[in-house]
């Protein structure tokens, strides 16, 4: 709206600013269209304009860097939050965080952050101190060795070094099943999978499509065994302290769902090709 000249009376320009937010209001299209833009909402933004998200990178083909993108980034959750954002009319801006500090919800208090996007499975225990999305994506945990190794499942790790992200299920899992291996942490996939390569962890378990890269990136490792763990994705909101975008990000992913868009980023990344 053009500013008054300051021989405008305060009533005056507090009458066109009312006029003005009644048109808006009346053409952002309702709250009961899900496609609609966001209207201009006061989300609490870390910064005006822009969906700020927080993932652990790298980790494809979930999240990952890409020059050619607008964002720096690319993977399957920066795709799919990039077509949320473009819903609300939001830019994306991606911060790269620590894994342990975004399931914790450090990284979300403090206010890094307006969500996380990072292949974070929705667990009771992280509930405690995460608002979660409604899930996007159904997961299983996997285990990854090398080809000729004489491991064939989980069974076999005994004695070995078995490499984990601190923080992920995939940790939890290993600590529970997998009796008499050495479980080693690493912060992210970044590290793991270089560790795998030099020899230094004689096993991966971690999240089935993370794995599936490797195995098809190099044939001198191999998907051994799949755990269906029941596991769903969700992206992460601070505690009580986002309800209104939390909200508003399920009301597109079910649109995002009903138009097809979400299966054309889905198939982009786990179809065969």
């Amino acid at each position: 709206m053009e500013r008054r000249s300051k021989i405008a009376s305060a009533l005056a320009v507090a009458a066109v600013a009312a006029l003005a937010l009644a048109g808006c209001s009346s053409s952002s299209g309702g709250s009961g269209d899900p496609s609609a833009s966001s209207g201009g909402k006061d989300y609490g933004l870390v910064n005006a304009g822009t969906l700020t998200v927080c993932s652990d990178v790298p980790y494809p083909p979930f999240e990952q860097e890409d020059k050619s993108s607008p964002s720096g980034y690319s993977g399957f959750d920066v795709d799919l939050v990039t077509a949320i954002a473009k819903k609300l009319d939001l830019k994306v801006s991606i911060q790269v965080t620590n894994f342990d500090s975004l399931q914790s919800g450090t990284a979300l208090v403090a206010g890094q952050c307006d969500m996380g996007a990072s292949a974070m499975t929705i667990t009771d225990a992280r509930k405690k101190n995460i608002d979660f999305s409604a899930p996007y994506y159904d997961s299983l945990q996997s285990l990854l060795v090398k080809t000729g190794s004489g491991i064939k499942d989980i069974n076999g790790l005994s004695g070995k070094n078995v490499g984990v992200q601190q923080g992920t299920t995939g940790e939890n899992y290993a600590k529970e099943h997998a009796k008499g291996a050495n479980l080693v942490q690493y912060p992210s996939d970044g590290e793991l999978w270089p560790a795998m390569q030099a020899g230094q962890i004689d096993a991966i378990l971690q999240d089935q499509p993370v794995n599936l890269v490797h195995e098809k990136a190099d044939s001198n490792y191999k998907i051994v065994q799949t755990y269906n763990t029941n596991e769903s994705y969700g992206f992460a909101f601070s505690k009580g302290e986002k309800d209104a975008l939390r909200k508003d990000v399920d009301a597109q992913l079910k649109a995002l769902k009903d138009s097809g868009e979400y299966k054309t980023i889905y198939d982009k990344y786990f179809t065969a090709k």
